[in-house]
């Protein structure tokens, strides 16, 4: 489901193809990659000067409210769950770590805003904030802070994007071709990817940007940051590893599956809803990348797309889902404005805008299947998306 208006070449038009289609049977066609007509400040004009004010408040207001529930899912599992008969307890356990790993998210995503700056007007208790969450959840939050901006800095670029940077057909492995059509395999890499993935991407930068030695968002001296950084990557680092002392001398005492039952099967939750967000926000084939004699840093934000997880999901991930190009635009919008900013943006936009309404499950098996590899269709730097061998 695309924006209404907008701009195309006619080429464009004649090479406008059926990608996919929605839950609904609505079609979607690709992202324009023409410059827009319109620029930056005038789509910041669009948008209600009181949208960009942030309020300490306000967002203290929705941290507390996730904790409390968090607190809440914690104190059902330690007290009431145990008491049930075992039979219960089979079908309480599950529903306890899909709740409090779907809340967890949620302040996840509240860490991440203070990574954005839009949580206060004060940078610092930004990073105190974020740095306590972030490290509760296993998070090297400066680290992370840092590659994320170049992220922002960089999306649709081949060169310097930092995630999911989507790689040429002759940089697969050599037994794709043979495999990319098998329903296991694909079920086996979505569940590498979920369970995985985001540790993988912090230890080993897999699926980010190619350096010219290992990287590692664990690492001061990782090429990934610079000198003024490597001091805050310490301190990340020790945030992350009070958390982990901290919780060994939990498992000490009450053993190792009752943390797993208690916070490890929720932070796997966490990590595979961060995963999948991110992945679908920028794996699409409607989305185009760019090499660096196309890429703009306006053509780029503009090459995202948002999705629609439902009015509880959207609410709980405080609508991280579906105002995602908005967050692109201007990351220091808080989320509570976003919904209203996102509706002033649209018109300027037109069919820049996009939002794929596709049940969750079936996107992610859709992208998965067509979106193994990307490759340029004329000489300009312009990539989409294909699985074709």
């Amino acid at each position: 489901i695309m924006g209404a208006g907008g701009r195309m070449t006619e080429k464009e038009r004649e090479k406008q193809e059926l990608l996919g289609r929605t839950g609904a049977g609505a079609v979607f066609q690709r992202s324009p990659t023409d410059k827009p007509p319109f620029t930056l400040g005038q789509i910041k004009m669009a948008i209600p000067p009181h949208c960009f004010q942030r309020s300490l408040v306000k967002s203290s207001s929705y941290l507390v409210h996730d904790l409390v529930i968090v607190a809440a899912l914690l104190y059902a599992a330690l007290v009431w769950i145990p008491a049930l008969p075992s039979m219960l307890q089979l079908g309480a356990w599950p529903l306890y770590w899909v709740a409090q790993g779907c809340v967890m998210f949620g302040v996840w995503v509240i860490a991440h805003e203070c990574g954005h700056h839009a949580f206060s007007d004060y940078p610092l208790l930004d990073d105190v904030v974020g740095l306590v969450l972030h490290s509760w959840l296993l998070v090297p939050y400066f680290s992370w802070k840092h590659s994320h901006r170049r992220h922002h800095s960089n999306t649709g670029s081949l060169e310097r994007d930092e995630v999911f940077v989507p790689r040429p057909k002759e940089a697969l492995p050599w037994y794709t071709p043979y495999i990319h059509d098998n329903p296991v395999v694909r079920v086996v890499l979505i569940v590498v990817q979920l369970t995985l993935g985001w540790y993988m991407y912090l230890s080993l930068n897999t699926w980010g940007r190619p350096y010219p030695r290992f990287a590692c968002h664990f690492d001061p001296y990782s090429p990934i940051y610079n000198d003024r950084e490597r001091a805050q990557i310490f301190i990340s680092d020790i945030g992350v590893l009070a958390v982990s002392f901290a919780m060994l001398k939990l498992v000490s005492t009450f053993g190792f599956w009752w943390m797993m039952r208690v916070y490890g099967v929720p932070l796997m939750i966490v990590n595979a809803w961060l995963v999948l967000v991110t992945y679908l926000h920028h794996t699409h084939p409607a989305l185009p990348h760019y090499d660096s004699t196309e890429w703009d840093w306006l053509r780029g934000a503009l090459a995202t797309m948002d999705r629609d997880y439902g009015i509880i999901l959207n609410r709980v991930f405080h609508n991280i889902t579906d105002t995602h190009i908005l967050h692109h635009l201007f990351s220091n919008i808080p989320h509570y404005h976003a919904m209203e900013a996102t509706k002033a943006i649209k018109p300027i936009l037109g069919e820049y805008y996009q939002i794929d309404r596709t049940p969750l499950a079936k996107a992610t098996w859709r992208e998965a299947k067509e979106c193994l590899y990307i490759e340029r269709e004329d000489s300009k730097g312009i990539f989409w998306y294909s699985n074709k061998f």
